[in-house]
């Protein structure tokens, strides 16, 4: 691997299990090296060369301004290992990220993230990347949630600080994670500025630096339902806000349930996104007042339902869930749209 054009050592405070030193004690903290990339040639092997030989497992985030279609993703962070390498999308261009494209895409390598929708749409709609094989942790604490009886909501997904600060993962606070937030309100284009300062390098590898801990916790829990669950929720996830005219027909079809996996009931053959053209000046009838409407809709569908304007596309619905309860939420949202 050819060296960075930079590296920086982070302190790691490596979460202790119950009854050891706080995290902040020496014997906490690891050094792992930071890498800043700008060129190809500084990223392993390994990732830009995906093989089934390596079947590579890596943390994974994007930084941008208004991360989305329109926005502009700045980093990419990737967590190995060991190290960490922070992409920069803005001094690489479009050549660094068409190199990354076979990994992002590929089936060899995991990508395990924190709610990849904004992440997916920013590298589909300005690089042409279709990520794939991802587990998002996000989704992943809901299931096993729902595997020990303690079921959240549709609406109430876990933060990436919240999940942070779950012993049964990392049990720590992530401070820092507010304080770029009020710099990135005071500033929209913080993660535009370079050189990357300090502040600028820690907070991107926080945001990454410990996914793969996370991930070997989860992976201890999840079931093979659950598992599978998660491959399908997270292509669905992948997909959402990544509109386009052709039915997904240049994304991977969904993981069929495996023969293994028994399911209960009425459960579904798969889990499909649904997406609802809302009629211009529409869509504040379709949310209803306060959102109430949608609230009633979710809780009676048990489906996922987001919205155009700051959660996609303006004019468009999307609905995630068992088969038949994204008819019947399709149902309940037509019926919104024709209501005088």
């Amino acid at each position: 691997m050819a060296s960075s054009a930079r590296s920086d050592q982070a302190r790691i405070p490596l979460p202790s299990d119950p009854g050891e030193k706080p995290l902040d004690d020496e014997a906490h903290l690891k050094l792992v090296p930071i890498h800043i990339v700008t060129h190809a040639s500084q990223l392993p092997t390994a990732f830009l060369e995906p093989s089934p030989e390596s079947q590579l497992v890596i943390g994974f985030d994007c930084e941008g301004v208004n991360l989305c279609r329109h926005g502009t993703l700045c980093i990419m962070q990737l967590a190995l290992p060991d190290a960490i390498y922070l992409v920069d999308a803005i001094q690489g261009g479009e050549m660094l990220m068409r190199a990354c494209k076979p990994a992002l895409e590929s089936a060899y390598i995991t990508k395990v993230v924190h709610d990849c929708k904004r992440d997916s749409e920013a590298l589909y709609f300005q690089f042409g990347i279709t990520l794939n094989n991802v587990l998002d942790t996000q989704i992943a604490y809901s299931l096993i949630e729902e595997q020990e009886d303690r079921p959240r909501s549709t609406a109430d997904y876990i933060s990436f600080v919240g999940l942070l600060a779950d012993p049964r993962y990392c049990g720590i606070s992530y401070l820092e994670k507010e304080e770029v937030r009020v710099l990135l309100r005071q500033d929209p284009k913080f993660w535009t500025h370079r050189p990357l300062s300090d502040q600028m390098v820690r907070a991107a590898a926080d945001d990454v630096r410990f996914l793969l801990r996370i991930y070997h916790k989860m992976m201890e829990k999840l079931n093979q339902r659950s598992l599978w669950y998660l491959a399908v929720r997270g292509a669905l996830y992948c997909r959402c806000f990544c509109i386009n005219d052709n039915d997904y027909a240049d994304w991977l079809p969904l993981s069929p349930i495996p023969d293994n996996v028994l399911m209960e009931g009425n459960a579904p053959e798969e889990e499909i996104l649904s997406i609802l053209d809302v009629p211009p000046g529409k869509m504040g009838r379709v949310i209803g007042r306060k959102g109430a409407s949608i609230l009633a809709i979710k809780k009676s569908c048990n489906a996922e339902i987001f919205f155009g304007g700051a959660k996609g596309p303006p004019d468009k619905a999307f609905i995630i869930g068992p088969v038949q309860q994204v008819r019947k939420a399709e149902a309940m949202l037509r019926g919104r749209m024709l209501d005088p």
